[in-house]
């Protein structure tokens, strides 16, 4: 019976874990900075934070299958520089004497389209030739960064438009626009990891991709899908930048990956897959936008932000593999 407790404590600790260790970090920087706990300092960690969340939440969907993306970054300023160059200077085709322009609309949907193309590319290359994911997506990194280079012929892309800047930097009903656009892809991918088959096969892979396979469910699919899904959401992160900034920075999305797979091992996901929630990775890039706050307003050196962030994924690593013996 003891022992029953004692185990049934120890899960309800793990489950809460990521928010008593937000709760833990707000206290401190609140008595380091008296600047930390205004409203304005918390909309703008939100703000901030609402890109990681968008980048994570694809993340998670690809860590709950084994897998691992760390193309999301270059995926980011690609799609972002061709939303910016599509909405400026739209698609002149000079053989024909054709000109094609592009509404906001648009070329938002082209941006996104494009990363769900690079994502299921990814998806591609990791099932059809069983490509290590760490491999496939490193590969990609590159290529995509090349692409966004070669694209803007390494120039940023600036002077978008008004409407197109509200993407980034409007308000709607007191809250920031992004933290808006993050609050929808976090409950759509809530909707389908908890509500679909797609959400089952994803945490059945996870959790035993050999056993799954002889239940029937298409593997290589459902991979695709997950990594096309990661692409889009990481191209959405693309246009929030874009829009924030007024400008596609061809060097833009540099170490986002680091933070989104920190927010997702925060929150709680096995890297080993099959474990984890869409919510944990929330709480987990909450806590990585808070730091992240809290190191400038404590005037700590770029330097050592990288070092702090760093240490916090390794230590959070290490409390996932014990986890996992200890199970």
């Amino acid at each position: 019976m003891a022992t029953t407790i004692t185990a049934t404590h120890k899960n309800q600790l793990s489950r809460f874990q990521s928010l008593i260790a937000l709760f833990v970090l707000c206290i401190a920087l609140a008595i380091m900075t008296d600047k930390f706990f205004t409203a304005e300092n918390g909309l703008n960690v939100l703000r901030q934070t609402a890109v990681n969340i968008c980048i994570a939440t694809g993340m998670t969907l690809v860590v709950l299958t084994a897998g691992i993306d760390l193309s999301v970054g270059s995926v980011l300023a690609l799609c972002g520089a061709i939303t910016a160059g599509l909405l400026k200077n739209g698609i002149a085709i000079q053989s024909m004497d054709l000109f094609i322009g592009f509404t906001i609309l648009g070329a938002v949907l082209a941006g996104i389209l494009v990363g769900a193309l690079l994502g299921w590319f990814n998806g591609f290359t990791v099932t059809k030739f069983k490509v290590p994911p760490f491999v496939a997506t490193l590969a990609m990194l590159t290529i995509a960064r090349g692409f966004t280079m070669l694209y803007t012929k390494g120039q940023p892309v600036s002077n978008l438009s008004t409407d197109f800047a509200v993407i980034g930097t409007g308000w709607w009903l007191g809250i920031p626009v992004p933290v808006w656009i993050a609050a929808l892809v976090v409950l759509l991918a809530v909707f389908i990891t908890q509500k679909t088959k797609l959400g089952r096969y994803i945490y059945a892979i996870g959790g035993n991709e050999t056993a799954a396979k002889f239940s029937g469910i298409n593997i290589t699919r459902v991979k695709i899908t997950v990594y096309a899904l990661a692409g889009a959401l990481a191209a959405i992160g693309g246009i929030i930048v874009t829009s924030r900034l007024d400008s596609a920075q061809p060097n833009a999305g540099m170490g986002y990956e680091l933070d989104a797979i920190a927010a997702v091992v925060i929150g709680g996901t096995s890297l080993s897959g099959g474990k984890g929630s869409v919510w944990g990775t929330v709480m987990g890039a909450i806590i990585i936008g808070v730091l992240n706050n809290g190191l400038v307003l404590l005037n700590v050196s770029p330097f050592w932000q990288q070092v702090v962030k760093g240490t916090v994924i390794l230590l959070a690593v290490i409390i996932d593999k014990a986890g996992d013996k200890k199970e």
